[in-house]
């Protein structure tokens, strides 16, 4: 049973603006830690934001901070990520993705969702 489901990928110009969206159904309590990861074309998966969710301290890999904002909606389980200034080399599928600690370190992450395609053209 798939319970962290992504919504918002899409084909934007470079430059342009995405929002995703991704929603925790599988727990009945909202997990300590709610991120982003991505794999693009040619290479592994990485992490790309991750947020408590109690407090809400954020921390972003080097490539997209200042461009994407990762932020979460306790009430309704839910966690986004605002990129902003898109470039090509953003292009690949998104995975929503959860840990139960250590949110700044991409390992503890455990549980994912199918994934979201985000193509950003130049």
């Amino acid at each position: 049973q798939v319970q962290l489901v992504e919504s918002g990928g899409g084909s934007v110009q470079a430059g342009g603006s995405l929002r995703l969206s991704c929603v925790d159904s599988g727990y009945g309590y909202t997990r300590n830690c709610l991120g982003w990861f991505r794999q693009t074309p040619g290479k592994e998966r990485e992490g790309v934001a991750g947020i408590y969710t109690e407090g809400g301290a954020a921390n972003y890999a080097a490539s997209v901070e200042g461009r994407f904002t990762v932020s979460k909606d306790n009430a309704k389980k839910m966690v986004y990520l605002q990129m902003n200034d898109l470039k090509p080399e953003d292009t690949g599928i998104y995975y929503c993705a959860a840990a139960p600690w250590n949110c700044g370190t991409w390992h503890a992450y455990n549980d994912w969702g199918q994934g979201t395609q985000v193509t950003v053209s130049s």
